[in-house]
């Protein structure tokens, strides 16, 4: 039985939210502000945390951003925050999905296990990919770069597989985030430049020269084949 821990401080919502989520077989948790998280989160050691942003305590994007300091715990932001602005916000903070208030409970349950399933499938023991420097262990699911183990998130993670696993081919955007996410969001198509820029951060020598993921203007990216 996976568990989630739904981080919101609206009491209505947030029971809701629980209920919902314990019918479709789930063991639920919730928390009504940022710093009771970071304490239930850190004793729980739930598979996903579903996290407000405007929180008592500590906000949504710090109780992520402490989380990811400490882990690749997948992460779905739940916010009345929608602009473009904010939803790239918390995904450049280490968010693997960013659901929009209001929102129906099916909608959210389906975004849930689509997290999930990316996780279950990435551990999947299949093989070590190997380019350059690189190094991306399929089965135990790490990545090595230089010789330093590297942190990646659910979503960091299985973008840069289908990258590495095809060197040389370029992906648009909209691939990027079906093999990511399983489903198309056409309307957050940008959000993958999020992800990129974050991958970027961790592997590269230099962002802004990249020798893994190379940028294909007017179309998406690729995997700068090694020599």
């Amino acid at each position: 039985m996976n568990k989630i821990v739904v981080v919101e401080d609206e009491d209505k919502l947030r029971e809701n939210v629980e209920q919902f989520l314990s019918k479709e077989g789930f063991e639920v948790r919730g928390v009504g502000d940022g710093l009771a998280a970071v304490r239930v989160i850190r004793e729980m050691k739930p598979d996903l945390v579903i996290l407000d942003v405007m929180l008592p305590g500590l906000t949504g994007i710090q109780v992520c951003q402490l989380l990811r300091q400490e882990s690749d715990l997948p992460i779905l932001i739940v916010s009345a925050l929608g602009g473009e602005e904010e939803v790239l916000k918390g995904l450049e903070e280490g968010a693997d999905d960013y659901v929009v208030k209001p929102f129906r409970m099916r909608e959210l349950v389906a975004r849930v296990k689509a997290i999930l399933r990316r996780r279950g499938a990435a551990a999947v023991p299949l093989r070590v990919v190997v380019q350059g420097e690189l190094s991306i262990n399929l089965d135990t699911i790490q990545v090595v770069c230089r010789g330093n183990e590297v942190a990646l998130t659910p979503t960091e993670f299985k973008l840069l597989t289908m990258l590495a696993q095809q060197p040389g081919r370029a992906f648009t955007r909209l691939q990027l985030l079906e093999g990511a996410v399983g489903e198309a969001y056409e309307n957050y198509e940008r959000t993958v430049d999020t992800h990129i820029f974050n991958l970027r951060k961790k592997i590269e020598l230099q962002a802004g020269k990249p020798q893994y993921i190379q940028t294909v203007f007017g179309i998406g990216y690729r995997f700068g084949e090694q020599t």
